[in-house]
């Protein structure tokens, strides 16, 4: 039996302000998109442009849920009335029965009461971007005279606080931060946040050489796993993290939500302040342009042939040292942004973070079945807490035991055949002999 198609969504980054910022963060890779538009003096989008790209993108989703993405730059460059003025637009071309919902993501510097009224009455829900308490976050983070920005961030989120607008934390993880997982963790969980995403900071020149501000594989792995060791013991059901809602879609069989692990990709893009289109937010070169929307309707660049083998290339190209990994069911390749590297057997278009992504996968297999399984069964994915503080104890006093056998045995002579006595039950060479504890 013929399926039926699913309705049309996709999804548009909008920047309004193009790559223009207040603020000189050293790993932003959309600064220098500024360079696009040699001739452009305002990068602000006109009003002409705003109401023609509400209009088509509304007329061209065949669902009953659309969301607007603002981004930038920094958006709140363009001031409260645009985005006042956006959200008339939406209400004119809105059809019966349609859900509009507005996401924003800003370094909130800039942000004050009447953004916070602004934002809590049109029902904004807003990414702030903290990289960690302030002598992290301040190490790559700042204005453009090299001051900190840490104080001006943690003001504007108590504004948004203050007027009980919803947000989350968007951490740009980066060579340095990585190494302080729980410490970015704990941090975000006392500034009272319960959604969280951790983004990789992968810079990398002719699709070769990354910065030394770019973390690594193994430092993006082993960031999450630390982080996910905290939050499966104490904070399920309290605290959200993006990558790890996504992963749990993935072990109860869905194809993961996200662009980054979806199979395909394609659906996600990004318009310039002009209405210029791009294949997405971290393709915007002359490339991968579609087209702009004063010439061609959003409708059809969405569907362009060019557009529609953009997203199926990300499962088409994907090396065969990835179709046959174990975890490829939730990773699926990651983003081809970062597809720069060689596979052991020397394929090309292996993933930068793969080593990190395989050690996160599958450091999270057991809990993340454990979920999977309470779900189906109808109880909350919370109700696994009891058995990973168990699985923790046993582990840590096994630790325990084995580093006072580690002391013991220097004075005393245990057979190779004798009970372990960590008290495992096995034998001691197939247990403890010759572990580094």
């Amino acid at each position: 039996m013929v399926q039926p198609k699913a309705p049309r969504a996709f999804h548009v980054m909008t920047k309004p302000i193009g790559p223009i910022c207040n603020l000189d963060c050293e790993y932003c890779f959309y600064l220098d998109k500024e360079k696009l538009y040699p001739e452009t003096r305002s990068f602000r989008m006109n009003d002409e442009t705003l109401e023609n790209y509400v209009k088509q993108y509304i007329e061209a989703q065949q669902v009953n849920e659309v969301t607007f993405a603002w981004q930038g730059g920094e958006p709140t460059l363009m001031g409260v009335d645009f985005f006042r003025q956006a959200v008339r637009y939406q209400q004119k071309y809105r059809r019966t029965g349609m859900t509009i919902q507005n996401t924003f993501q800003t370094n909130a510097t800039l942000l004050d009461d009447e953004w916070g009224q602004f934002f809590k009455q049109n029902k904004f829900l807003i990414g702030v971007s903290i990289d960690g308490p302030p002598e992290i976050h301040d190490k790559y983070r700042y204005d453009k005279r090299g001051r900190p920005s840490s104080e001006q961030v943690i003001r504007g989120l108590r504004i948004l606080q203050k007027h009980n607008v919803d947000y989350n934390i968007l951490c740009v993880v980066n060579s340095h931060n990585a190494e302080y997982p729980k410490e970015v963790y704990n941090y975000f969980k006392g500034l009272g946040a319960e959604f969280m995403q951790f983004i990789p900071a992968v810079e990398h020149f002719d699709g070769k050489n990354v910065s030394p501000r770019s973390v690594t594989a193994k430092q993006y792995g082993k960031f999450l796993s630390a982080i996910f060791d905290e939050w499966v013991v104490n904070d399920i059901g309290k605290i959200f993290v993006q990558i790890f809602d996504v992963a749990l879609e993935a072990w109860l069989g869905y194809n993961p939500s996200l662009c980054v692990f979806n199979e395909t990709c394609g659906d996600a893009m990004a318009i310039e302040h002009n209405g210029d289109l791009y294949s997405c937010d971290h393709y915007v070169t002359p490339d991968y342009y579609i087209g702009n929307i004063e010439e061609t309707p959003i409708a059809d660049m969405v569907d362009a042939p060019f557009q529609r083998k953009f997203g199926t290339d990300k499962r088409d190209t994907l090396p065969e040292y990835c179709r046959n990994c174990d975890v490829k069911f939730v990773c699926n390749g990651g983003c081809p942004k970062n597809r720069i590297i060689k596979t052991p057997d020397g394929e090309d278009g292996l993933n930068y973070l793969c080593a990190g992504y395989k050690h996160f996968f599958t450091h999270i297999d057991e809990p993340m079945k454990l979920m999977a399984s309470a779900l189906q069964a109808g109880k909350p994915a919370n109700s696994i807490i009891p058995m990973m503080r168990e699985q923790r104890q046993t582990k840590s006093k096994g630790n325990n035991l084995r580093t006072q056998t580690t002391s013991s045995t220097s004075s005393q002579k245990i057979g190779r055949n004798s009970p372990c006595p960590c008290g495992s039950g096995r034998k001691y060479k197939q247990c403890c002999l010759g572990k580094n504890v």
